[in-house]
């Protein structure tokens, strides 16, 4: 299993001046190279018989012209250029494959970033060794045991961490403490209705909470003359706000997650279609703010830790419109309509409830015809969609 450890590192002014060259190294090795992609992919169309543009070739090009053209290099790491090339051809991998955009220029203050293979670090403690550096003090150590892949040296707003990729052995699977199924309705007003006919859980809308806060900076930043000191420290401050934003919507996901896969083997949610809600200019905000994307990424390989599944039914599943006691389907369910009756059986509904059984339902009913099933189509045949997975990396507050 390969796992990651999100640590933030302590340097002094020294370092983080190292970081931010090494940073903007890899920055100008990826555009260098992008820029060589795109003319030699351009030539190779007109004329076939040339070479198509690969990152091994990038790799080679920039090694032979880099002393000469570019000396300062020299000054940080050897893996911050040569792996930033190497992220950009898996970015064209991803792209060529439909899996990705087209990749784009990075710009400066934006991710700034670089990566270290496992043979330019060592960890000690808390304390991680970097060529023409050396030690730099972390505020937690390693948590995890095994062998060290590579490391990524990132910043934050004003503050810099280090990702430490490790591949550990799968540890003992913990189930969930109650094996049975949940259904999960995601929403704007409250991030989560469980069918267990729990109360409704709110999500953080931190974003929502710090909207005067976050105009307020943003107002004080535009007003700030372009290059000034004044400019950088409201820079800076804009930065940290986000930065705390996106960690408390990221605390209260976590805490979701683990509660739900802690407690449940089975979890049935929807696959919602975010971009098209995105546009309704109204709720895209609150939209954005509830996060359901890594709301799913976190569910899903959490429960793939546990053993238990995410069963993720079709967009079209009528969850909401369908009664969850004898299965009428309403023809209309307006958005508006928050409780309604069934005509059928008389049965009175809340609406994210009545969805959230409905999902409960689905996932029991699909899990058990995957299984009665064999072959790679039982899946689809289904409808059951699998979640990617894909580890958690610990974060510390800003």
């Amino acid at each position: 299993m390969i796992r990651a450890h999100r640590i933030a590192l302590a340097p002094n002014n020294r370092q983080a001046t190292y970081f931010a060259r090494a940073a903007g190294t890899a920055r100008f090795a990826y555009n260098w190279a992008l820029a060589e992609w795109q003319c030699q992919y351009a030539a190779w169309k007109q004329d076939n018989s040339l070479p198509k543009p690969s990152q091994a070739a990038l790799r080679r090009q920039l090694n032979a012209v880099k002393r000469e053209q570019f000396p300062w290099m020299l000054e940080v790491t050897k893996t911050a250029p040569q792996m930033a090339i190497i992220q950009l051809g898996e970015a064209f991998k991803h792209f060529f494959a439909g899996r990705a955009r087209y990749p784009k220029f990075r710009k400066k203050g934006v991710h700034d970033r670089f990566t270290l293979t496992n043979d330019q670090f060592r960890v000690e403690g808390s304390r991680i060794r970097i060529p023409n550096l050396g030690w730099v003090r972390m505020r937690e150590s390693l948590r995890f045991t095994g062998k060290v892949m590579s490391a990524t040296v990132s910043r934050v707003a004003d503050r810099w961490f280090v990702s430490i990729t490790v591949e550990t052995e799968d540890p003992p699977r913990r189930p969930a403490e109650n094996q049975g199924s949940v259904g999960v309705d995601l929403g704007v007003l409250a991030l989560a209705t469980l069918s267990t006919g729990e109360p409704a859980i709110p999500g953080p809308k931190a974003h929502t909470a710090l909207l005067k806060r976050l105009r307020r900076l943003s107002r004080s930043l535009s007003r700030k003359q372009k290059g000034s000191s004044n400019r950088n420290k409201a820079k800076a401050k804009l930065a940290r706000l986000h930065a705390r934003i996106a960690n408390i919507r990221q605390d209260a996901l976590h805490k979701l997650t683990s509660d739900l896969t802690r407690r449940f083997h089975t979890i049935g949610i929807e696959d919602l279609n975010v971009r098209g809600m995105m546009a309704n200019r109204h709720l895209a905000r609150s939209i954005a703010d509830m996060s359901f994307h890594e709301f799913r990424r976190q569910l899903a390989y959490k429960a793939d830790q546990r053993g238990g599944q995410v069963v993720v039914a079709d967009r079209w599943f009528p969850s909401s419109k369908m009664c969850s006691v004898c299965g009428t389907v309403q023809k209309v369910m307006p958005l508006s309509t928050r409780q309604w009756m069934c005509p059928d059986c008389g049965v009175h509904h809340d609406r994210d409830v009545n969805a959230a059984r409905n999902l409960a339902h689905y996932a029991v009913s699909s899990t058990v015809s995957a299984c009665g099933e064999e072959g790679a189509g039982s899946g689809r045949k289904t409808g059951v969609k699998p979640a990617s997975v894909k580890q958690e990396i610990s974060t510390e507050p800003v």
